[in-house]
């Protein structure tokens, strides 16, 4: 069994009568060689990874290596701490929070990238826990979301310096997207149109780190990327659907990074880097 494209996943996992998440967990048992239950095993790893890291970023202060960032995570759970229920504002906390250890060297899951690490756990653990998810069912949605940067890994790229941000924050959402609808139990048709509207409405997102650093403004856009993917799985669960199909989507995504300038693409020889202020901060670090 293999899959190399979103379509080829979706009618998997509609032969076989089951979730994507199922079809990416056989999948990659078989080409690992390990049993089931050891994949879930490491998946599970993971995500305990990303509840800590969730966890140290909403509780302290990070030290950046460029001092950039570091409390806004504290900033924002403080601000929702009186206001319960409001599951995007969770997700963009939690999302602020891993985007910050990862600034601070602390331990993430790069998923799919470093830059990009606070989206999926953010949208997943914000979610699972709203909805009450055991690990358990909140691990399953990862397997959803690797599945879906799978394939974007093989038809395109997750690199910010070959795709610009669209590529990792970008396809974070996307990813985040599809595991936040399958934690709400939603069908595979939804998962993936859940993926390609997300993606699809950050096409065109460029790399432009002040001062070469991975804080500003990818810190932030973590956040922003977070409540983006929630947005992308509501509209799909609604039964709203893409009318460009997730391959597509995918393949405008590498046209777009290619015609993106090196300037745009991780350089930070352009962009918000190259701003006044931006400027100022490099030469400041520089010394």
């Amino acid at each position: 069994m293999e899959y190399n494209s979103i379509q080829e996943l979706l009618e998997l996992a509609l032969a076989e009568e089951t979730t994507i998440a199922e079809i990416v967990l056989k999948v990659e048992a078989e080409e690992s060689e390990l049993s089931e239950a050891d994949v879930k095993a490491r998946m599970l790893e993971n995500l305990k990874v990303m509840q800590k890291s969730i966890k140290a970023g909403r509780e302290k202060k990070i030290e950046s290596a460029g001092g950039l960032v570091g409390e806004e995570a504290a900033k924002m759970s403080d601000y929702i701490a009186g206001r319960p229920g409001l599951l995007y504002l969770q997700a963009v906390t939690d999302a602020l929070a891993v985007a910050e250890v990862n600034a601070g060297m602390g331990k993430i899951v790069a998923g799919p990238t470093a830059g990009s690490s606070g989206i999926v756990p953010a949208v997943v653990v914000a979610t699972g826990e709203q909805l009450g998810k055991s690990d358990e069912e909140m691990m399953m949605s990862l397997f959803t979301a690797s599945g879906l940067g799978y394939v974007v890994s093989r038809k395109a790229t997750l690199a910010g310096a070959a795709g610009g941000c669209q590529a990792e924050c970008g396809v974070g959402s996307a990813m985040a997207a599809g595991a936040a609808v399958e934690l709400h139990g939603g069908t595979p048709e939804m998962v993936v149109h859940a993926f390609a509207l997300a993606l699809k409405n950050l096409l065109g997102l460029v790399c432009d780190p002040v001062a070469g650093l991975v804080e500003v403004p990818c810190v932030k856009r973590n956040g922003f990327s977070a409540s983006h993917g929630l947005t992308a799985a509501a509209m799909a669960l609604a039964g709203i659907k893409s009318v460009i199909p997730p391959d597509e989507v995918v393949l405008a995504m590498t046209e777009i990074g290619d015609a993106l300038p090196a300037s745009l693409k991780e350089t930070s020889k352009g962009g918000l880097a190259v701003t006044p202020t931006g400027e100022k901060i490099a030469c400041r670090l520089r010394k």
